[in-house]
């Protein structure tokens, strides 16, 4: 579904992404990991075209991104939950949901109703402003916005971040459920535990370059990866 090739991404004179290759297949959870500043998140925003990419290709479908407007790129099926969740703190809940779908001229009612079932916590809150949610609250109204635009390609960043470990698990319950029902995932997320469990695909990114790739399994269960990412040192 998303290929990249090559790509490069630098912020003034410091090259922050240095021609990494990364696929995405139809129907897969892939999971980006590595530490803050690796470049995780400077590789989403440049598939969405948030940030320019210096030179590389990056195919949705067969289609180069690359040049597009932000706009074009969620057309095509590509929605970003962005890190910190970037709610409308004086709009409530609901608006906040339709503000996700501003591109679409169909009804909405059918897919509210769906995500007050992923998240029967919006549904109790739809009349409340979204800024009196908790952090788990705005992350769960940040997954449902995304998804109010219908993408095939629902990309997360840290959706984990700040949130309670029973809140957490919720979350990945949903990423799950969403995949299950046929949605492709790019999750960029620092519990390395929590994503490797449920990604079909796996990438190690360390200051701007994939170091290690393999099956979620696979990673999971490398010691050096362990001792890195997972806070489990090796064995004597």
């Amino acid at each position: 579904m998303l290929k990249i090739n090559n790509l490069q991404v630098a912020y003034g004179g410091i090259e922050a992404v240095k021609g990494i290759d990364l696929e995405v297949p139809d129907g897969k959870i892939v999971t980006l990991i590595g530490a803050n500043g690796a470049g995780k998140s400077t590789t989403l925003r440049s598939i969405v075209n948030l940030v320019k990419a210096k030179s590389g290709s990056i195919t949705y479908n067969g289609d180069e991104l690359l040049g597009l407007d932000t706009t074009q790129i969620v057309d095509k099926g590509i929605t970003l939950v962005p890190e910190g969740r970037h709610v409308f703190p004086d709009l409530t809940v609901l608006e906040n949901l339709k503000i996700g779908a501003y591109m679409r001229k169909d009804n909405l009612e059918d897919d509210i109703k769906h995500i007050y079932s992923l998240f029967p916590r919006l549904e109790e809150r739809s009349w409340q402003a979204a800024g009196t949610l908790s952090g788990g609250e705005q992350q769960m109204l940040a997954v449902g916005r995304a998804m109010m635009s219908k993408p095939k390609l629902l990309m997360m960043d840290e959706p984990s971040l700040g949130l309670a470990p029973l809140i957490v698990q919720g979350i990945f319950d949903i990423i799950k459920t969403l995949n299950d029902e046929g949605m492709t995932i790019l999750l960029i997320e620092q519990n390395a535990n929590m994503a490797l469990k449920i990604a079909d695909i796996a990438y190690v990114l360390e200051t701007g370059k994939i170091t290690r790739q393999g099956t979620g399994a696979e990673l999971l269960a490398d010691e050096t990866i362990k001792e890195a990412y997972l806070g489990k040192s090796k064995k004597n």
